[in-house]
């Protein structure tokens, strides 16, 4: 998938515990291989079952990747390496992880020689695609976004991937502090006198002379994201049924009346559609957000589209732009 135009972009734990012999010579009992499997039902209700919690893991979307590491789990294959370095700096890869190809293609061959324990992938990806993969190892797919439940979708996919890889009580940590900063950053904007502030995000990119505008209204990430701060979201358009995202032109923008408007973008793929792309537009020099400097770029590498740690940023970097 396009980084720019598409971006998009239960454990039943099985774990006995091996008897001893108490005040006798008998020796312990070996754990079975059976006593230590993990069946993990992933989206498609279809049942994976592991030997044990997975160590060699491969990811062919960002968001997941994000979860890996955050859950302290360095996936050993990657999706466009370059790109996730690129656009999502919250959780950063070690060196040495193998680029398995595109996220919309992966490549099977490659992920098999990775020996990996389990490959996970969204629903974003091809039936033929985890099809595939699936010869190559087990695969577990996760729901790529929910617009109608999207920080539970983002909870969701963390405690499943931490059951896969026992990572649970990291799991547990890293949704706390989530929690924590969103508390945190509501307070600030409250405290700032910006509770029930309009604030519209988008992003955007420019072929040629003209700028597509791609909103993330109410159901995106971002939006339900800036709604638990304590802000509104002005946009009036409906978004696709897994994101949240709609799409729209500079006029568009004229909808938006006294809003703040804020946006990511990225110097190292288009630049700043906004700041370069519009500078010398009517329209755009028109808008009361541009006339009274609330256009708010956020800084590179959140991923929109991201887990907990890219929502953090987020909550950080734009808690300090509206209250500078």
């Amino acid at each position: 998938m396009s980084t720019k135009h598409l971006a998009w972009p239960v454990v039943a734990a099985a774990a006995a515990l091996a008897l001893t012999g108490c005040g006798t010579s008998e020796a312990p009992k070996k754990e079975s291989a059976a006593d230590s499997t993990l069946t993990i039902t992933d989206v498609r209700g279809k049942k994976i079952t592991l030997d044990g919690p997975a160590e060699r893991v491969v990811g062919t979307e960002w968001n997941v990747v994000e979860s890996l590491v955050t859950l302290g789990v360095q996936p050993v294959g990657v999706a466009d390496v370059k790109g996730y370095t690129a656009y999502d700096k919250a959780a950063p890869l070690k060196d040495g992880v193998t680029d398995i190809g595109t996220r919309g293609e992966p490549s099977v061959a490659t992920v098999a020689g990775l020996k990996p324990d389990l490959v996970v992938a969204t629903t974003d990806l091809s039936d033929a695609a985890i099809a595939q993969l699936s010869k190559a190892a087990p695969v577990v797919v996760v729901r790529s976004a929910d617009a109608g439940r999207q920080i539970d979708q983002m909870v969701d996919t963390m405690n499943l991937l931490a059951r896969a890889t026992g990572t649970e009580d990291r799991a547990k940590a890293e949704v706390a502090s989530f929690r924590e900063a969103v508390a945190d950053g509501r307070k600030k904007l409250a405290d700032a006198g910006l509770d029930g502030e309009k604030v519209a995000f988008a992003d955007g990119w420019k072929e040629g002379n003209q700028v597509s505008v791609r909103p993330f209204v109410t159901g995106s990430l971002l939006a339900d994201v800036n709604t638990e701060l304590g802000l509104v979201d002005p946009w009036k358009l409906k978004g696709d049924k897994a994101y949240g995202l709609a799409a729209t032109d500079v006029e568009g923008l004229t909808e938006l009346g006294d809003a703040r408007f804020t946006y990511i973008a990225n110097d190292s793929d288009g630049g700043d559609p906004f700041a370069d792309g519009l500078k010398d537009n009517a329209v755009w020099k028109s808008l009361p957000f541009v006339k009274n400097d609330e256009v708010h770029r956020l800084p590179d590498g959140i991923w929109m589209f991201g887990g907990t740690a890219s929502m953090r940023a987020y909550i950080d970097a734009l808690t300090e732009a509206l209250t500078a």
